[in-house]
């Protein structure tokens, strides 16, 4: 059980009734997941609601490499429910099972492509040390260009805007775990 419930209609102020609506009634609804925690705010929920969509699903950043930032996101910030979330669907786009297990468990990572090299390089020094060299920029812009780096950064801090709230609430786990948990 998470620290507060998950919100319904009757949480919501009246003078906020019409936008909760409006966000229950797009893609994803209520949810469970972190976007859920946004909807006790619906006026927030409704503003993050496009950016979330746009970072998660129609970025010019390719999807594997968004996946594997929203991975590296959920391990720096040590949050199970987004890494659960994304773990089979990096799978999917082709991230290695040795990479995944490597940074669950915050052990070397074995060789990567050029590409996922680099979103690791950017990624973890933006995550662990809030800046990135001049070297991982310039290799990053090259790979992505300007909009593609602007897209995947915004990415790591919206993921890290969710974690934050999920690890806040506590927000727990589905039952249907396959992965190994993530190692706090």
């Amino acid at each position: 059980m998470a620290r507060i419930p998950a919100v319904t209609r009757e949480d919501i102020p009246d003078s906020l009734k019409k936008v909760f609506d409006e966000v229950a009634a797009e893609p994803g609804g209520i949810g469970t997941g972190p976007m859920s925690i946004l909807k006790n705010s619906p006026e927030m929920a409704k503003r993050a609601r496009p950016l979330f969509n746009y970072v998660r699903n129609e970025s010019t950043v390719p999807q594997k490499l968004r996946e594997l930032g929203m991975l590296l996101t959920a391990r720096a910030m040590n949050c199970p429910y987004i890494w659960h979330a994304h773990f089979e669907y990096g799978r999917a786009e082709g991230l290695s099972g040795m990479l995944l297990d490597a940074i669950r468990d915050k052990q070397t990572l074995p060789p990567v492509p050029s590409d996922e090299a680099i979103v690791i390089a950017y990624s973890n020094e933006l995550l662990n040390y809030k800046s990135v060299t001049t070297e991982t920029f310039n290799t990053l812009l090259n790979l992505l260009g300007r909009r593609g780096l602007v897209e995947l950064t915004t990415l790591l801090g919206f993921y890290t805007m969710l974690a934050f709230n999920a690890n806040a609430v506590d927000l727990q786990l589905p039952g249907d775990i396959s992965e190994l948990p993530l190692p706090t």
